[in-house]
């Protein structure tokens, strides 16, 4: 059965088709496999609608919002001028001011496919103007917008917060600490390659000119203080963080900044709606499918074919990072943690691992996958919107793709650069 429903999305797949419909026709199929018709079908319908239940996904949704206001709105080059004002003169200070960038953002979308845009179309021309190839500015920013995923606010740790019933603030707070560390790396590699390729570095700002860039950037600093101290300090839940941010981008870009007018919000609403109209589409038939090959016992089958009972907690993350990052370079980010979650579980609680370290490392995995060649996500959002080809795009991934497979074992190794936060905040 499990080979029959692999080979049904993947053929799907191959064929063209959006990710919803295999993942559709491979959960009905498995249902009419397993009870011999559509006889009681009412039960698959049952298990969708449940999948999209959890009040905690109503945070989606309010993220995607905020984050389609802020990129059409001014946040995000503020954002970006504070970053240049004092990193940019450094050697190779222009590729990390765009890494340090995409991690400021990520803090405040907690959307990869937002970072691309958002810090990948101001900074891009100036990345080439300096002298660095195409093929590595492309790389940079669909991986360093992969910090996105794991800092706080992370639709793919809330999306494995529902899943596997973990603490989406838990989640959340330990997040940063691997994301810091892949801005630190990729800060490093930046400097190497500015270096051995003698690239000129911009023009040192002044500290007048810091401080106006500062202030200019104060407005839209308060998101990540708004959600992470908000929701740690115990004034609101994260789904309610998401609603708060929000009413601020709105605040934010509609009043104070002035960047947009009412007939944007038709527009803004548009994109926000058909976004998560997919998402939910495939959390809820994710989350059916879930519930089929769990009833059909097929990732108990699965496990022991592979041998995964019998491995140790750091062979049971060894396993789980291979099958994240393997899924990811092919399918949709949130249908692997909706499909593979369920898989990993039973070997997950066995050896006693802890969720929020299983879960930072299964987002780390995921968005590693979504900047991976052949059909990374992300790199497809490059595509569209620098309007690049495939290879020119996916030629420079290699470097970055090593160090932030360095970086995941990092955390398999040490676990407290994901738990320290956490056990601080909530132990």
């Amino acid at each position: 059965m499990a080979t029959t429903l692999m080979t049904i999305m993947i053929v799907l797949l191959l064929l063209g088709f959006p990710m919803m419909i295999p993942l559709i026709t491979a959960a009905v199929a498995g249902f009419v496999m397993m009870f011999g018709g559509f006889g009681q079908m009412e039960t698959f319908i049952q298990q969708i609608l449940g999948g999209i239940r959890p009040a905690s996904l109503i945070a989606v949704p309010m993220f995607i919002l905020a984050a389609d206001i802020m990129t059409r709105g001014t946040s995000a080059n503020r954002l970006i001028d504070m970053v240049m004002a004092f990193i940019g003169h450094v050697k190779g200070g222009l590729a990390i001011s765009t890494a340090a960038s995409c991690t400021l953002f990520g803090a405040v979308s907690g959307s990869t496919q937002a970072t691309v845009v958002a810090v990948g179309s101001p900074l891009r021309p100036k990345m080439l103007k300096a002298g660095y190839s195409d093929s590595f500015t492309l790389a940079l920013i669909i991986n360093a917008s992969d910090i996105a995923f794991l800092i706080p606010p992370s639709i793919g740790m809330i999306i494995y917060g529902v899943i596997s019933e973990t603490s989406i603030a838990e989640l959340f707070i330990a997040g940063v600490g691997p994301g810091l560390l892949i801005l630190f790396l990729f800060s490093i590699y930046c400097l190497i390659y500015a270096t051995v390729n003698d690239l000129p570095t911009e023009e040192k700002a002044s500290w007048t000119q810091r401080f106006k860039s500062i202030q200019k950037a104060l407005w839209p600093l308060m998101f990540p203080v708004i959600i992470v101290g908000g929701i740690y300090g115990g004034i609101f839940s994260p789904t309610e963080a998401a609603a708060v941010c929000v009413l601020y981008a709105v605040f934010l870009e509609f009043v104070v900044f002035k960047s947009l007018k009412l007939p944007d919000i038709y527009a803004i609403a548009k994109s926000t709606g058909l976004i998560t109209a997919v998402v939910f589409i495939l959390v809820g038939v994710g989350n059916g499918f879930s519930w089929i090959i769990s009833f059909a016992q097929i990732p108990q089958a699965i496990l022991e074919t592979v041998g995964v009972n019998e491995m140790g907690p750091v062979g049971v993350l060894i396993s789980i990072c291979v099958a994240f990052f393997i899924a990811c370079m092919f399918v949709d980010p949130i249908v692997v943690i909706l499909v593979l979650t369920p898989i990993f579980a039973p070997a997950i609680a066995a050896t006693g691992l802890d969720p929020v370290h299983v879960g930072v490392l299964i987002t780390l995995q995921v968005a590693i996958g979504s900047a991976t060649p052949p059909f990374g996500c992300d790199i497809f959002t490059a595509i569209a919107i620098f309007k690049r080809p495939y290879w020119e795009v996916i030629r420079g991934t290699p470097p970055f793709i090593f160090i932030l497979l360095f970086a995941a074992g990092l955390l398999i190794a040490f676990p407290q650069i994901a738990l320290f936060l956490r056990d601080v905040a909530f132990r």
